[in-house]
């Protein structure tokens, strides 16, 4: 019996229970991942201090995001094709998340829709929308959203254009899997995974399919969706989005301190600071890199939120150390429940939880509104020197 007490321990799981290419999807980024890799490496250059003779007796790891009360500071992120790393996994990680006390955020590209979800948790989610040319769909699918009790609106700026990631390409990644003698030699021996999504209530993109003329099979959704990102979004489009959204809206996928700042004089509530897990822009710097730089730009006039490379409770308290408000998890949460359905993802965020708990406490702070940069041992040039333009 396998005893668990790290990410990684689940990220072992996960690999030896899932198709490949999903496992690939998750546990990969563009180009030569050089960004992808530093995500989490820029991380580990960041020591902590220890400090003793506090009183922790009373401490409490509870935060806020966008006004919402939290169990600690972290969200789920979107990840698409989630249902497809576990049958209706978007329906398993959101009862998870609704159950620990943090927010769960339901991808565009989710093999779940909005409806299924909302159909089986209590709570109201988020969720993340792709801009795509089709102006009617995007009208139909934020009203989808408001129907289904949405408590944000997450609106992803940087996948205008899709990133080339090799092993997708290589896989053939789809969802279902097509059947070619690969793929099937692959899902012969995952026999457990396949068991369970035959009884799945999806194995389609259910925001998508159903939902737009035309598309009713893998072939003609990959037709459409190669087509359909907008290549044409700007900052005025942005504005008539959040506008029509008229609730709580969040911008993720910022690195840059200009964009960070246009981000705030548009009026969303909050932005993420993300290179979209190191998958778009291979080259770019690390999410937790740029943070100091876009937090000086912003001067708090808008919430940061952080993803990309959080992969334990200390990586968490270094990124609000650092000055975000709150982090998101994605490949964590998505090793677990490929490990373990919504038990795996439970036992993600207990484990999350509980370093980020015990670190707080070694490090001398009881509240989360404490932590700062006194916290933290600060490499010297950490966020580089570059020659300007």
């Amino acid at each position: 019996m396998t005893i668990v007490t790290n990410i990684d321990d689940l990220k072992r799981m996960y690999r030896s229970r899932v198709p490949r290419m999903f496992y690939d999807y998750t546990e990969s980024g563009s180009w030569t991942e050089q960004t992808f890799n530093d995500n989490c490496t820029d991380f580990e250059k960041i020591r902590l201090r220890q400090r003793i003779a506090v009183d922790m007796s009373s401490r409490s790891t509870r935060s806020q995001m966008i006004g919402q009360d939290i169990s600690m500071p972290l969200a789920l992120a979107p990840v698409g094709l989630t249902g497809m790393q576990h049958a209706d996994g978007e329906i398993k990680a959101a009862r998870a998340a609704e159950k620990f006390g943090v927010p769960f955020t339901l991808s565009t590209m989710s093999i779940n829709s909005i409806e299924d979800v909302a159909e089986h948790t209590q709570k109201p989610f988020w969720f993340q929308l792709y801009t795509m040319k089709d102006e009617d769909f995007v009208r139909r699918l934020i009203q989808r959203a408001k129907d289904a009790s949405c408590s944000a609106l997450v609106i992803t700026l940087d996948l205008q254009i899709l990133g080339q990631r090799h092993k997708d390409i290589k896989n053939g990644l789809s969802a279902p899997p097509k059947l070619t003698l690969k793929t099937i030699t692959n899902l012969i021996t995952k026999w457990g995974w396949g068991t369970k999504m035959l009884f799945a209530k999806r194995r389609v993109f259910g925001n998508i399919v159903g939902h737009v003329k035309g598309v009713s099979n893998t072939v003609s959704l990959s037709e459409w969706t190669a087509e359909q990102f907008d290549q044409s979004l700007d900052w005025k489009k942005i504005g008539k989005l959040i506008e029509l959204w008229d609730g709580k809206v969040i911008l993720k996928g910022l690195l840059d301190p200009e964009d960070a700042k246009m981000a705030a004089q548009l009026g969303a509530d909050a932005i993420i600071v993300s290179n979209h897990g190191g998958r778009q822009l291979d080259g770019a710097l690390s999410s937790i890199r740029m943070l100091p730089k876009i937090l000086d730009a912003v001067q708090g006039d808008i919430e940061v939120h952080l993803d990309g490379g959080i992969r334990s409770g200390q990586d968490v308290l270094k990124a609000i150390a650092l000055g975000a408000k709150s982090t998101y998890i994605g490949r964590a949460f998505i090793y677990g429940l490929g490990a373990m359905g919504e038990k795996g993802v439970t036992t993600a965020l207990n484990m999350i939880h509980k370093e980020f708990d015990t670190t707080m406490a070694l490090c001398g702070e009881r509240r989360v509104e404490n932590l700062g940069r006194h916290n933290l041992l600060i490499p010297k040039n950490f966020e580089g020197t570059w020659q300007e333009n």
